[in-house]
């Protein structure tokens, strides 16, 4: 992959030497047992950054995601989420499998739900519904193209739910791109959410690990829940010891992973093959080629030229700027694009 630009996804990101060097020097232990401390460290340090009681380190925020519908569903109840929400799309039928719970989708616009929109979509009580007993939001929204939930738009979506008795979940695989969109504060996301995923492996840049954050209650039934999905790690430390040095160091500098996609997308939306470019607000770019073109093809001239990337429908591509993506590969990048089609 020499000298390509890898703008797939940013879970294509591989640990930093000094990332390497914190692995390398962590504490660990059987974290099945509880005993591994840097696990426990950086459960203790989420909690605290969210406001939140307890957590669960875990492989993949798939498994913190599924976990977490398990434990604010029943057999028979029905899941409120967007249309192109992850934990829908990408997940492998896992509501279905996991929870055996129904789907009721929304279409909220670029995947951003209102009460709005939720209210009368919550069941009442009857023998011919499924129960209406979790929402779940995503931050950002990937389909989206990395479009932000702001606070005061999840306030009101929380006091719905508890008048309505649901459970309120956030899928943060994205949230501190969010974070440093808004300037919204992770302390303040606590008190809104009676659980939140955070994946460590995308822009974070950790090689590995989701943390599920909800209360201690909820946290114990999620531990035997990670057990019996196979997800019980033992000496994980050395993969915790990643996301410990991505807290602490790779946060400030999402600015310049949504500094490339906007640049990205200025000369994008300046091209004649290229029909309409989503609003860039993080890391992600979505754009639409115009009818002449097929998806397909332009990611494939864009390969010959060095450049990978992903197709999200026939017409539509995606571009995701990361920690792997340097300034002069953004020059590069943008050189490429506009020499692409006469």
């Amino acid at each position: 992959m020499i000298n390509k630009i890898d703008f797939r996804s940013d879970t294509v990101t591989r640990p930093t030497a000094e990332m390497r060097e914190a692995m390398m020097q962590a504490k660990v232990g059987d974290d099945v047992f509880e005993e591994d401390e840097t696990v426990n460290a950086l459960e203790a340090k989420l909690c605290r950054m969210f406001n939140m009681d307890a957590a669960l380190y875990c492989p993949s925020g798939t498994m913190t995601n599924q976990i977490a519908i398990k434990c604010f569903t029943n057999p028979m109840d029905e899941v409120i989420c967007d249309q192109t929400a992850h934990v829908y799309r990408y997940e492998g039928g896992g509501i279905a499998y996991n929870s055996l719970a129904s789907v009721r989708l929304l279409h909220g616009e670029r995947g951003i739900l209102t009460t709005e929109l939720i209210e009368p979509e919550i069941n009442e009580e009857n023998i011919h519904y499924p129960n209406s007993s979790l929402v779940v939001l995503e931050n950002t929204v990937n389909k989206g193209g990395g479009a932000c939930y702001k606070l005061d738009q999840i306030a009101p979506i929380h006091t719905l739910c508890s008048i309505k008795g649901l459970k309120l979940h956030l899928d943060g695989a994205r949230l501190f791109n969010a974070l440093i969109a808004t300037g919204d504060k992770a302390k303040d996301y606590g008190q809104y959410f009676d659980g939140i995923s955070i994946c460590l492996s995308k822009g974070l840049g950790a090689p590995v690990g989701s943390v599920l954050l909800a209360s201690k209650e909820t946290i114990k039934k999620a531990r035997k829940i990670r057990k019996v999905l196979g997800g019980g790690m033992r000496q994980a430390g050395f993969l915790a010891a990643a996301g410990i040095y991505a807290l602490d160091h790779h946060v400030e500098r999402l600015k310049t992973d949504h500094a490339h996609a906007k640049v990205i997308a200025k000369t994008l939306s300046e091209l004649s093959w290229v029909n309409a470019v989503m609003p860039v607000e993080t890391n992600i770019i979505i754009f639409q080629v115009k009818p002449k073109y097929e998806a397909v093809e332009v990611v494939r001239k864009l390969t010959e030229k060095g450049i990978l990337c992903n197709t999200t429908n026939r017409d539509t591509i995606r571009f995701v700027t990361h920690l792997d993506i340097s300034t002069e590969m953004v020059d590069r990048a943008i050189e490429i694009l506009l020499h692409l089609y006469p």
